[in-house]
């Protein structure tokens, strides 16, 4: 059973809620302003955005089952003489997706390719004449200067480590645990860039991990061809002829699969929808955010007026 005081306190808090909702009525006028001045100002926000745009790639990775296959015999000698014959395909795929993420794979990607402006300097872009336009206040396009105004460290022309921090938030490569498949994907405002460079991710990580295995396969067969001059045993050179097979299957399957590591199975297109900004969002927010506002300011004015 409710006691007295119990009561008394309800009794309260509906009156106290009764008031605040009278008071903010008596307000509504001060609400309505900041609600309209609030959407307003996310409106013109949501329209000065430019449209992002995503391309993505799915991967499969290369079986392992159509390359190299040692004995328990062989791999142990491998092992003991310090040559690495590959592991599975999975532990290759996992290491080829650690790359991708690094500072130093995307560093060299935006090298090669020349996209620090395309990535720093890039405002918009026009879909009837495919051009990308930029940033006045950070790049002059005609002189080809970097001209932004930035405290140190930072300097006018981003350092390469800024540009890679800044496209690593523009794509993304995940994978999924049950199926072992890759999802490579790239945001950016215009759908034709990001579709080239998911495109050259793929080919850059695929060439990359031919480089290593090539270059490892390449030192492990003059190790092996030393180890051969220096032994007259029988069984040992037969074993070290294996190994020396093993690795030369390893440099032909490299030179003669174009996707080494990962596999495309459905090929980046050319977005026709944004992914972004969700405008509709951002005025729903602008709008909350007005309504709190101006209740708050209701209340506020409310009670200085009391105290006054």
């Amino acid at each position: 059973m409710q006691t007295l005081t119990d009561k008394s306190n309800n009794l309260n808090d509906e009156i106290d809620l009764r008031e605040l909702f009278s008071l903010i009525w008596k307000g509504r006028w001060f609400v309505l302003l900041f609600v309209l001045l609030s959407t307003l100002i996310s409106v013109v926000i949501a329209l000065g955005l430019p449209n992002v745009y995503k391309s993505d790639v799915l991967l499969s990775p290369v079986s392992e089952s159509s390359g190299i296959k040692m004995g328990g015999q062989i791999g142990g000698l491998a092992a003991l003489a310090g040559v690495n014959l590959g592991g599975e395909g999975g532990d290759k795929v996992s290491l080829a997706l650690e790359i991708i993420k690094s500072r130093e794979f995307i560093a060299r990607f935006i090298g090669k390719y020349d996209l620090k402006v395309q990535i720093m300097a890039a405002k918009n872009w026009s879909m009837s004449d495919n051009r990308l336009s930029y940033d006045e206040d950070i790049y002059d396009v005609q002189n080809s200067v970097w001209v932004r105004d930035v405290s140190a460290p930072f300097k006018p022309e981003p350092s390469l480590l800024e540009t890679t921090l800044i496209f690593s938030k523009m794509f993304n490569v995940s994978r999924d645990k049950a199926s072992g498949m890759v999802t490579l994907s790239v945001e950016f405002l215009s759908p034709i860039i990001a579709q080239q460079w998911v495109t050259l991710i793929v080919k850059e990580i695929n060439d990359d991990m031919r480089r290593r295995d090539l270059e490892e396969a390449e030192s492990s067969i003059t190790y092996l061809n030393k180890q051969l001059e220096q032994t007259n045993l029988s069984d040992m050179r037969t074993m070290l002829f294996s190994l020396i097979e093993e690795q030369t299957k390893t440099i032909m399957l490299a030179n003669v699969r174009d996707e080494y590591i990962l596999k495309t199975v459905d090929a980046a297109v050319v977005p026709e929808l944004k992914v972004g900004p969700k405008r509709t969002l951002i005025v729903g927010l602008g709008f909350c955010l007005g309504l709190l506002l101006g209740m708050l300011f209701v209340v506020i004015r409310y009670f200085n007026s009391k105290k006054n």
